[in-house]
């Protein structure tokens, strides 16, 4: 556990800090002043000495991209290596938190600090909302100190920043971590996929499987150019195997090296492929199983790892993995 004196308050935009505009809520500057208002009203002494900076443009988070995981974590590792700071909060908007605090657990790991990431349902100033109480909730655990890695703060909550995921866009206990099966082998950090090294923008698609899928949709995708594809799988991990075409398709792509990592639709799910003969079948056409990963983990995870650069292969090998507790208990 690290007690931060020193931290460093990056405002992305989001919720927490939208204005009305003429066309709705947008993201607003001018936040850093609001925040120190609201802290002098509250008074409090737990809160530590912290810094102010805003990632610009302020956008709402449902504009967010891989793009802007690279900006954050560049920030964060100056912030740290650079200027000193010894924990990083995030303002960030809900809509595509989850994935954030997911894709930055794997382009961080190994960074010695904690960082925190938060948002709100509701504008900072409306009465009875959560945007205060979940803001300087988030400055206070990290005063009093919360471990190394990437965290997701909400409704008083300190959560794992690969495990959880949105469930509710109505209610201030939005996100949650679900019970999911996570029993890969935890291995020790290599120096590949830590945070010093250097990442590149790679072109990932997200496909769930259902019973309208056709081979002609597949094949659409697969020749857009896509090094890797998140395959939702059904249950334990099967899909439609009696689909020749289909299958020669998934095949035929991970020959090429496009890599195939295979997750559960189900909510308290996780991938076995060896339960059905379905499941055994896309493991026999290549796709890799991320056990009980959710989907912003398992995005993130491959876009950090083929983003670094690896072979198709040794990304398979640590997609498999447990690298932060994103697959292990």
């Amino acid at each position: 556990m690290k007690t931060s004196q020193n931290p460093l308050v990056l405002y992305t935009g989001g919720t927490i800090g939208m204005q009305m505009s003429e066309s709705g809520l947008a993201p607003a500057s001018g936040f850093e002043a609001r925040m120190r208002e609201q802290q002098a009203i509250e008074n409090d002494p737990a809160l530590p000495a912290w810094q102010f900076r805003e990632l610009l443009p302020l956008i709402d988070s449902a504009n967010m991209n891989p793009g802007h995981w690279l900006a954050l974590r560049d920030v964060i590792v100056q912030a740290v290596e650079r200027d000193g700071h010894d924990a990083v909060l995030v303002l960030h908007g809900t809509d595509t938190l989850a994935y954030s605090a997911a894709a930055l657990s794997f382009l961080l790991l190994g960074l010695n600090v904690p960082v925190v990431l938060t948002g709100s349902m509701q504008p900072a100033g409306v009465p009875g909302g959560d945007a205060w109480p979940n803001l300087f909730g988030a400055l206070r655990a990290l005063h009093r100190g919360v471990a190394v890695g990437v965290h997701l703060y909400f409704n008083g909550q300190l959560l794992h920043g690969a495990r959880c995921s949105k469930l509710r866009s109505d209610a201030f206990d939005a996100f949650q971590v679900l019970p999911r099966q996570r029993q890969a082998e935890h291995v020790a950090l290599n120096a590949r996929i830590d945070y010093r090294q250097v990442r590149q923008p790679v072109n990932l698609a997200v496909m769930p499987l259902h019973p309208a899928l056709q081979a002609s949709h597949l094949r659409a995708l697969l020749d857009s150019g896509v090094k890797g594809v998140l395959l939702e799988c059904y249950g334990s991990g099967t899909g439609p195997a009696g689909d020749s075409e289909l299958m020669a398709l998934l095949h035929e792509a991970h020959v090429r090296g496009v890599v195939l990592a295979a997750i559960s639709q189900c909510a308290q799910g996780h991938v076995e492929f060896g339960v059905y003969a379905a499941g055994s079948r896309l493991a026999e056409v290549g796709l890799v199983s991320c056990g009980g990963m959710t989907r912003e983990a398992a995005l993130g995870k491959l876009f950090a790892l083929l983003g670094a650069g690896l072979t198709p292969a040794e990304v398979e090998h640590w997609l498999a993995r447990d690298l932060c507790g994103e697959m292990s208990d």
